[in-house]
């Protein structure tokens, strides 16, 4: 590990006032620079020092610039006129990485696909009711492997009206692959029944690694940038044909650990003593601009994937709403589209209203609603096990054995409870399998119950707001109860949308659920004494 991070160290060193990066080790300032094999690759480090720094020292080093950019020889002829072609595809790391390669796109059947969540056995049996009339009523399902990322995104009955169906139909609902391979554009009149035409861009961009040179950074609008935060949605999704690629966690210029998605980077930067990530008032992340900043990319010395995750297992904003203040709409073009707050349950209502944005109104009690998104890296935060220094890939990429007989991390992402030998057993050997997923259903079950109480009570502040305002209750006890409305939804949804169920941290979703469903109690008391005062002015009249 040591030798490793030497040589990390000294190909940092050798761009490090390019890059306005600290050298790290004393070694690496001595440390003589690396002659350069005459592969091309001298050539291109006369424009790309910050390449050079990445690559040179690296494991791949030796590889020729020409491994994954295409039609070279024209650009270095006119570099400005000719742009060289950058292969952006997990097929061409699988290769040398054929283990990794074949895991992530192996199919878990366990969980099954389009599991709604808003049944009965689901996570939010009430979600129908409680998100009204927001697009996730339409269909929102429990997510499965990383090899549907998108194409679970643009097949989803939110998403453009049901557009976007299954070649092969039910068929056809395993298959893997380029997305257009597995997808099949049905046409702009195609409408089904019960369907919502949601979908933006910024969404995308955690699902894909396909735009990664097509975007600028946060998604601004930018003559160099073929997609941004405005963008039409249908063009984007057509121009989208792999799922989140290797070159999101993996440097492909020197294999470092790296992290590319612009909201993250952009939320440590703001807050780099004290965000969820940093331990000791810091964290292991330099962060890299290229193009004159048009993208940026943050690299680290050690793998954390706490902050490789958070790519995307994370709350972030990325669709319109309105502002807290006045009502006015935020559209696409304002940067709280892309945005990450990187707070947990008990933190984001103030957030938001101090970003003054949130995603959409109650039809019933008009209560300013936030829809959240994925929050494990942030719910993990200071857990029993995020203190004991476990990251995210002990737990979900275990070392396992490969056909060739070699041990290997698995990238199909696993669920710990069905994989308990290799995903727990090794820092708890003194437990069994059958044990550990004991203590694991304890704990969800657990958590489960208390999101049923939370939904029950807030589906009964929303009947109990509708009786008021029926019975002609005043507007400013109507605010109240909107406002108890606004706070016990944030504590409640968050762990519908977190994929955990509490086990990420069973005391932070504790905490927040009974929390929610104890401002619901509060609610419906403000509203039934209101109308109780009601019906004695009505009977004395």
């Amino acid at each position: 590990m040591l030798k490793k991070n030497l040589a990390f160290a000294a190909a940092i060193a050798g761009a490090a006032a390019l890059l306005s990066l600290p050298a790290m080790t004393t070694a690496a300032k001595s440390k003589p620079a690396a002659k350069v094999a005459n592969d091309g690759r001298a050539k291109c480090y006369e424009c790309h020092e910050e390449v050079k720094a990445l690559k040179e020292g690296s494991k791949h080093a030796k590889l020729s610039c020409k491994t994954c950019h295409d039609k070279m020889d024209a650009h270095m002829q006119d570099p400005e006129k000719n742009k060289p072609v950058t292969i952006i595809d997990q097929a061409l790391c699988g290769k040398c990485h054929k283990n990794q390669m074949e895991s992530f796109f192996n199919v878990n059947r366990d969980g099954g696909a389009r599991k709604e969540k808003g049944v009965p056995t689901g996570r939010s049996p009430m979600q129908d009711k409680l998100l009204a009339p927001y697009g996730f009523t339409f269909e929102h399902n429990e997510p499965r492997g990383h090899a549907f990322m998108v194409i679970d995104q643009f097949a989803v009955d939110r998403f453009q009206g049901g557009r976007f169906q299954f070649k092969d139909g039910w068929k056809g609902i395993d298959k893997t692959g380029k997305t257009w391979d597995v997808l099949t554009d049905k046409g702009k009149d195609y409408k089904l029944k019960e369907t919502a035409m949601a979908g933006n861009p910024t969404c995308i961009q955690c699902k894909t690694s396909d735009h990664i040179l097509k975007w600028k950074f946060m998604g601004d609008k930018d003559p160099k940038a073929k997609w941004d935060r405005t963008s039409n949605i249908v063009d984007v999704a057509k121009d989208t044909n792999n799922p989140v690629g290797c070159i999101h966690c993996h440097d492909p210029h020197g294999t470092q650990p790296r992290i590319v998605r612009d909201g993250l980077l952009q939320a440590i930067a703001k807050d780099p003593k004290n965000n969820i990530f940093a331990k000791g008032g810091n964290t292991d992340l330099k962060e890299i601009s290229f193009r004159d900043g048009f993208r940026k990319i943050g690299i680290m010395e050690k793998t954390d994937s706490r902050m490789m995750c958070a790519q995307c297992h994370v709350e972030y904003n990325c669709g319109a709403g309105s502002q807290w203040s006045d009502g006015k709409k935020v559209g696409y073009d304002d940067q709280r589209t892309n945005h990450f707050p990187l707070k947990n349950a008990l933190q984001l209502l103030k957030h938001y209203k101090e970003l003054d944005f949130f995603d959409f109104k109650h039809a019933v009690t008009g209560a300013r609603l936030i829809k959240f998104q994925h929050p494990e890296a942030e719910t993990y935060a200071g857990s029993v096990h995020d203190r004991a220094g476990v990251q995210c890939h002990q737990c979900h990429m275990p070392k396992i054995k490969g056909k060739d007989g070699k041990m290997f991390s698995t990238h199909g992402v696993v669920k710990p409870k069905l994989a308990v030998k290799a995903s727990c057993l090794g820092c708890h050997p003194d437990s069994t399998v059958e044990k550990k997923q004991y203590e694991m259903e304890s704990i969800i079950n657990y958590t489960k119950g208390k999101m049923r109480k939370a939904e029950y009570w807030l589906g009964q502040l929303i009947d109990t707001y509708a009786a008021a305002q029926r019975m002609g209750v005043t507007e400013s006890v109507l605010a109240q109860a909107r406002e108890k409305h606004e706070e016990a939804h944030v504590l409640w949804e968050y762990w519908t949308a977190e994929n955990s169920d509490g086990f990420h941290n069973p005391d932070l979703a504790r905490e927040s659920l009974t929390g929610s469903i104890a401002v619901s109690k509060a609610g419906v008391k403000i509203l039934n004494d209101a109308m109780a005062v009601a019906k004695k002015d009505e009977t004395k009249k």
